[in-house]
Order: C-alpha cells, then structure tokens, then sequence
C-alpha cells in the first residue's frame, strides 16, 4: 500500500525506490507480498508485477478486491458480482499471474447480500482464477457466516500492540488455523510515538521500537503474518531484523500490560 503516492493515490514519489523495496524484499527472505487493486488504484499491483516478474518460485502475492476509490484518502464499498469478477480480472492482468494465490474481499460491502459477494469469490475459485479466499475487517459472526460459504484461510484486520480491539478475532483465527494479517501493525507510526513500554523493551533488547512492535506480534500468536508497508528499503530492512528478534517473557508481559 505504502508504494502508491499520496493518500494512497497514484504514482510514487519515487518510482526506482519502490521498485528496490520490492526486489529488496526477496532477497531478504520475504515470501508474501499483500497489495489490493484499490492501491493506487491498480499502482502496486502494476508495481510488483514491473519489479518481480516472472516470480521467484515460493512467492505468494496476495491481493484484494470490493474497494473503489473516488479519490485521494477516500474508500468506497462495492460487492456487487459484477465489479468483483472485473476486479478480479484487472488483478490478473496487472500482476500477470494465471491464478491469484490468495484473493480477499476488502470489506464486506452492506449494500450486496454478503453470500453473492462470496458467491462470486467461490466461481472465481472454481474457475480457477484464484487459489484460497480471505477477508478484511470481519467479525468472528462474519468468518462464521462466510465459512459455511467458501473455506476461508486469512484474515486481515487492523491489529497492533496498541490497537487490539480484534483481539476475539485473533483468538478465533488461531483455535480455527486461519491466518490472521494484522494490517497497520505499527500503526503509521503512533504505535511507537505512544509506547514507552516498547521504547524500554526496546533499550533492554538492543533493537528499535518498530522491531519490538513487531517481534512482539510474532509472539502473540502462532497464526500472527505482519503486513508492515514501506516505501524505503532502510526502513524495509528494519523491519524484517523483527523476525530474528525473540522476546523474553518479561518483556512480552510488559508491553502487553502497557495501556
């Protein structure tokens, strides 16, 4: 998300950097590449395509549909069949893939009946377009109702050491084996402007407070994929030394304690 201009609108600032942060990810390991067609709109998909093509084997790059922008910093709802299969379509074509690994709807639009928005997901996935389904920003009521539709391996919900309102969600991803992404694990940043217990740990570990956000959610649970977007290779890189990162107990508790 974080490769597209301002507002998550348009052309990068830097175009060669973005490609870099992409190629970068690779190399240091990166398996798993989240975007949406509404990034841009269609900029990251067309990015990584530009950058990774053809792809490395093992590389799932997972993308998602049901969000139109009108403009910069604006996001609009749309679940109807019609638009998800062009979308669909659209990604396919962008990212010049046969199949899309890992397809999401965005957010579940409450002007469609929600088993045609995930009716169209499982034609898609019958048709072969796409591999396994996931959701966005749904409640434990909306996995459970979209399961008895489609099967359902991820879900992508905001979630960050400071943010855990999705906690019941997290909990019920990792009784069920679903894969939980949290999106905006850092917060844009305000994560770390607010948390001094992060900046402690931080001190003890030798590591930045960004790392220890994220080691921390690796921690949280087994079923826990951190999405952390960037649009520098620096700051790409910090990111992934969080997986090398393991948390004592002591510290775990005390961010988890942290308000």
């Amino acid at each position: 998300m974080r490769l597209t201009g301002r507002g998550i609108w348009g052309e990068p600032r830097d175009a060669r950097e973005a490609i870099a942060v992409l190629r970068r990810a690779v190399e240091l390991g990166v398996n798993l590449i989240d975007s949406a067609d509404s990034y841009g709109p269609e900029v990251s998909e067309r990015l990584i395509a530009e950058a990774l093509y053809p792809y490395p084997r093992g590389l799932v790059i997972a993308t998602k549909a049901g969000l139109e922008r009108p403009g910069p910093d604006q996001w609009k709802p749309n679940g109807r069949p019609e638009h998800l299969r062009a979308a669909c379509d659209g990604s396919l074509r962008r990212l010049r893939l046969e199949r899309i690994d890992l397809y999401q709807l965005h957010r579940i639009d409450p002007a469609v009946p929600f088993a045609d928005q995930l009716g169209t997901f499982r034609r898609l996935q019958e048709e072969g377009k796409i591999r396994h389904i996931g959701l966005s920003e749904v409640s434990v009521a909306e996995i459970e109702g979209a399961r008895k539709i489609v099967p359902i391996i991820s879900v992508q919900n905001r979630y960050s050491p400071s943010d855990r309102q999705h906690d019941s969600v997290l909990d019920y991803c990792e009784r069920e084996a679903i894969a939980f992404l949290p999106w905006n694990p850092l917060g844009a940043g305000a994560v770390l402007r607010r948390g001094r217990a992060l900046a402690k740990v931080a001190a003890r570990v030798h590591a930045t407070p960004a790392q220890v956000a994220l080691a921390w959610l690796l921690r949280r649970s087994p079923v826990m994929l951190p999405i952390p977007g960037t649009s520098r290779v620096q700051h790409l890189e910090e990111n992934v030394g969080a997986a090398l990162l393991e948390l004592a107990p002591r510290d775990f508790e005390e961010i988890a304690r942290a308000p």
